[in-house]
């Protein structure tokens, strides 16, 4: 049987933030439409803003996939995935399996236009601007909770804010500069 899809369709049923209170929760399928988003508009600010040949769609696409994973896996939670080098390594081999155990879900036909996505995703040149991306809208999730009055994400803002800094991604920073302001908006205020 081919389930890849009702695999995907389960992204919804994952919940991120688990250590956290949250004012509005966020599923693995609402993140993944945000950075596939964000990493269109990093790769388009790349090519249009900074005049960079970039192939836009295939940026998108990388993101598409960037979390499906963990249909399998959940999400681990960044404290527990980052306690330890040694338990990040093992997780990273987790991973790996449940990418290519998801994979396996696709008609033999089929896999070979999929992998680059699922499962090679980070040997892609364009990988650093998916993950931006990623980076990118967990930070906006902390900017909305804060927006909220939520201080239980003051901490993950900050630090998230620091990745993207060290980042060294003009791409992310633009971005940032020119968009995340809004995420603080209220609806009447936003033009």
């Amino acid at each position: 049987m081919n389930s890849f899809f009702a695999y995907l369709a389960r992204l919804k049923l994952i919940r991120r933030w688990g250590l956290m209170q949250s004012v509005w929760p966020e599923n693995d399928a609402e993140h993944t439409l945000q950075t596939v988003t964000i990493a269109h508009a990093l790769a388009v600010i790349r090519r249009d803003v900074f005049h960079v040949p970039c192939n836009v769609e295939r940026c998108a696409m990388l993101a598409v996939y960037h979390d499906a994973s963990e249909v399998f896996t959940g999400d681990l939670p960044t404290p527990v995935k980052y306690f330890n080098p040694a338990l990040h390594g093992e997780y990273e081999k987790i991973e790996m399996m449940a990418r290519e155990r998801l994979l396996r879900t696709l008609p033999e036909e089929m896999r070979p236009g999929y992998k680059p996505y699922v499962v090679d995703m980070e040997k892609d040149e364009l990988w650093p601007l998916a993950k931006a991306a990623d980076t990118l809208s967990a930070y906006l999730k902390c900017v909305e909770e804060l927006r909220a009055g939520n201080h239980e994400f003051k901490k993950a803002h900050d630090e998230i804010k620091k990745k993207i800094e060290d980042m060294h991604c003009r791409e992310a920073d633009w971005f940032l500069n020119h968009f995340a302001q809004s995420f603080t908006l209220t609806l009447d205020e936003m033009e």
